[in-house]
């Protein structure tokens, strides 16, 4: 190979050699003139660069929500326009960055609730049945998903389709009630089976007091709400729906077949005489779709027979945030962040480690695609069915749908 003049011009190499010069002689003068600095491992920042960062669910999410810009907003109130002394020693920098992250998080429970607390006062416009009502006049038989825990003052509402499994794993854990195999109770999450944390026998629920104390149920169950720290986990409502069709009908399961599958088909598919399993309408290819799971949903004459089922009943519902102050909202979306705040919250995070999520959960993104078939009339009809869930939980409405 040849020299480097041969390749290159000389003037561009002489050009080359005083840049090179001048950097090396600006980096030497930076270093003499920063000394202490550089030795202190403490240097001189503009503010701007201590700009709080985006929220997660902004950089994990292709659109921004109200809720992103809330936390953004308020984060970025305490940035200065002047010079502030950053650390440069790992420490400091994972401390301001904790710090910075727990002040997020604090900020997103602060909107959340506050959301709920408005939509919930008298002069909301958002009127939706039972908004109303009083916790007393809530029959027992609706309070079935709060679940408590005596040993750590802890209520817990389950929503289906909403993380609920790994939940009441870890309600199991913390009563230390139910016993394992071996005889000792419970201690990982993760050693307790799917179906066993859905076997209501296992769960002290509010709809158990009755039984429990008689007519002191009442009064146990305020005392609780006032003393234990509550929460719930909620889900885009539509994204929801979508989950649990696919859980329960999507795939050939017998139980929901034979209680809703099989009449969905007669009445929205026009098949007089259904298979008697779902075992045989997959295997002579009738399938339920999701635009008669829509109908069926749609249709009066579906709740006047008996309520939705709680895999699709409104998570309002299910959980009466109207008349129950919840102390923590999480939400799917932002499961991570906000698994790992809430346990910080009760204590228990370096005992207990939320069991990972599943890869196959279903996406806002999919909504067009599982909506194509469904008429824009009945989206504004379904939208109108799950509205107060949309307002109470901050989801924005699904534009795009309509």
């Amino acid at each position: 190979m040849g020299s480097i003049t041969d390749r290159f011009p000389v003037k561009m190499v002489r050009q080359l050699q005083f840049f090179l010069l001048l950097g090396s002689v600006f980096i030497i003068f930076f270093i003499i003139v920063h000394w202490d600095e550089v030795k202190d491992g403490t240097f001189y920042l503009h503010a701007a660069l201590s700009t709080p960062a985006l929220p997660a669910s902004v950089v994990s999410s292709e659109r921004w929500t109200s809720e992103d810009l809330f936390i953004w907003k308020e984060s970025s109130r305490s940035v200065k326009p002047n010079l502030t002394i950053i650390s440069a020693h790992p420490n400091n920098l994972t401390h301001m960055f904790m710090q910075s992250s727990s002040k997020n998080l604090k900020l997103r429970q602060a909107r959340r609730k506050r959301i709920i607390k408005e939509l919930c006062s008298a002069n909301s416009s958002l009127i939706f049945p039972g908004k109303f009502r009083t916790f007393d006049q809530i029959p027992s038989k609706e309070l079935d998903h709060l679940i408590v825990d005596d040993r750590h003052g802890v209520i817990y509402c389950f929503v289906p389709k909403v993380a609920c499994t790994n939940w009441k794993r870890i309600m199991i854990v913390l009563s230390q009630k139910l016993k394992a195999p071996d005889g000792a109770p419970y201690l990982d999450p993760l050693d307790i089976p799917s179906a066993l944390s859905h076997n209501a026998t296992v769960h002290l629920t509010f709809n158990k007091f009755w039984r429990l104390f008689g007519h002191f149920s009442r009064p146990l169950m305020h005392h609780k709400l006032k003393n234990y720290t509550k929460f719930l986990f909620v889900r885009d409502p539509f994204v929801r729906l979508i989950s649990a069709f696919r859980n329960k009908f999507a795939l050939p399961n017998e139980d929901f077949y034979k209680q809703f599958g099989s009449t969905m088909l007669q009445r929205y598919a026009n098949i007089s005489q259904p298979p008697a399993s779902a075992q045989e309408a997959f295997a002579a290819s009738i399938r339920l779709s999701f635009t008669h799971f829509i109908n069926y949903l749609l249709d009066p004459k579906t709740e006047k027979e008996k309520p939705f089922n709680e895999h699709w009943q409104q998570m309002h519902r299910l959980c009466h945030p109207c008349q129950i102050d919840y102390d923590f909202v999480g939400k799917l979306e932002t499961l991570h962040e906000d698994t790992e705040h809430l346990l910080k919250i009760l204590g228990i995070s370096n005992q207990i480690h939320f069991p990972p999520g599943y890869r196959n959960r279903t996406a806002v993104k999919w909504e067009r695609e599982w909506f194509a078939n469904v008429s824009v009339a009945d989206r504004r009809k379904l939208y109108g069915l799950y509205e107060a869930d949309f307002r109470l939980f901050g989801y924005n409405k699904p534009e795009t749908l309509f």
